[in-house]
């Protein structure tokens, strides 16, 4: 693998320093997702249903269109991992206060178990990297990823009044400590 150039000027990116970030991000997804991997194929699951699991346990009473707004897959395909997640006792279904026929999702017991554990060796990485890294490269690393997510979606991580790496860092100046899990809106 070619070294990590400490200083690419963003504007001036030959197609090598981009194949390089690719690589870069394609070890660190299959490094990231292993040990959930392992965890869920022993289960009968896969990344679909980490994914399902990861954001009902990050959003309680998300419905099934706001997550399918999430996930951008198919009504059908979420249904298949949704029936099994419940079948399985994982997730639960609860009437809408306002709105009966909304079924909004929540993890149960054993959902919320299984979504700290396929989550804990995660958190690890991340925590670990940012240690590793100073606060500036974390919040340089987070405007990267923001960049990369389409602008739809970027508004999710970004509140009124914040910088965009600033907020998604997590906190006051884009900071992070070792450890310190980034929250979301329902402060989870």
């Amino acid at each position: 693998m070619v070294d990590i150039k400490t200083r690419a000027n963003p504007l001036f990116l030959r197609e090598e320093e981009l194949r390089q970030g690719i690589e870069l991000l394609f070890f660190a997804y299959r490094d990231f997702t292993a040990e959930p991997d392992s965890m869920l194929a022993e289960l009968g699951m896969g990344r679909a249903h980490h994914r399902v699991i990861y954001f009902v346990g990050r959003h309680p009473g998300i419905t099934v269109t706001d997550l399918l707004r999430i996930l951008k897959i198919t009504k059908q395909s979420l249904s298949r991992v949704l029936s099994q997640l419940v079948r399985e006792a994982y997730i639960e279904q609860r009437q809408g206060r306002t709105d009966r026929r909304q079924k909004p999702l929540h993890l149960t017991e054993k959902g919320v178990a299984l979504e700290q554990a396929l989550t804990a060796n995660q958190l690890t990485r991340i925590a670990g990297a940012y240690k590793a890294a100073s606060a500036e490269a974390v919040e340089g690393f987070c405007k990267v990823l923001l960049g990369m997510i389409d602008e739809s979606d970027q508004r999710r991580f970004i509140r009124a009044g914040r910088p965009q790496g600033q907020e998604a860092a997590g906190g006051a100046g884009g900071r992070v400590a070792a450890g310190q899990a980034v929250r979301g809106r329902d402060g989870r």
